[in-house]
């Protein structure tokens, strides 16, 4: 009888588990990224408008996508640090807040329809701010006095 030779290779060890977030964390990186997918749409939009439309200005179309599109990645990468619980990504979580503040009210100021996009954004960045300051938010992510940096 012959034994088959025994590997002394531990088996691996399955995944770890996600940390359940507290629901406002979540909510917060879910309008975050929602805030970012709509930076990105419109990015799009504009690059379109500038290469197959016919803007005033082409060249100021397809700068203003870019831009977009790069801005858009802020609020993206916050929302996945934040779905993930990393404490780095409240930080700028809460900056894309507050650049969206200056915009609502750019909005508002237009008046027509973009009043209704203004009060939309105005909401999300107020209720994103009041999430991510929130003790269940801060604790969720290791943010407050005395606590050990993850």
């Amino acid at each position: 009888m012959s034994k088959k030779p025994t590997s002394n290779v531990p088996a691996p060890s399955p995944a770890p588990s996600p940390v359940a977030l507290p629901g406002r964390l979540t909510a917060a990186a879910v309008l975050t990224a929602l805030e970012g997918l709509a930076l990105a749409g419109l990015g799009v939009y504009m690059l379109y408008v500038g290469i197959a439309g016919d803007p005033d200005s082409p060249q100021q179309a397809e700068t203003g996508g870019v831009t977009l599109l790069a801005l858009a990645a802020l609020p993206l990468i916050a929302a996945r640090g934040l779905r993930l619980g990393r404490r780095w990504s409240r930080g700028p979580a809460l900056i894309t807040q507050l650049m969206a503040m200056p915009v609502a009210w750019t909005l508002w100021t237009t008046g027509g329809a973009m009043v209704a996009a203004a009060v939309a954004l105005a909401l999300t960045a107020v209720a994103v701010g009041a999430l991510l300051v929130n003790p269940t938010a801060t604790d969720a992510l290791g943010i407050g006095p005395g606590e050990q940096t993850r």
